[in-house]
């Protein structure tokens, strides 16, 4: 699976939890909440301040790894 800007959080952690801690590491500490899950990684990094490009590129490497 590639991760783009578009995927919802919730299908990311449900395919390896080891990601967790990117989100963790952004400040994104409610990854049970359904809102969480809900989001996708465009609209998370928005309300959090961080670059949604650069977390892709994080995200995909670790899957990819």
């Amino acid at each position: 699976m590639e991760i783009t800007k578009q995927t919802v959080i919730g299908e990311i952690l449900d395919l390896d939890p080891s990601t967790a801690p990117f989100f963790l590491e952004m400040g994104m500490h409610c990854l049970g909440c359904p809102a969480s899950r809900g989001e996708s990684i465009e609209e998370a990094c928005m309300v959090h301040g961080v670059d949604a490009d650069e977390l892709v590129k994080k995200l995909n490497a670790h899957l990819g790894a």
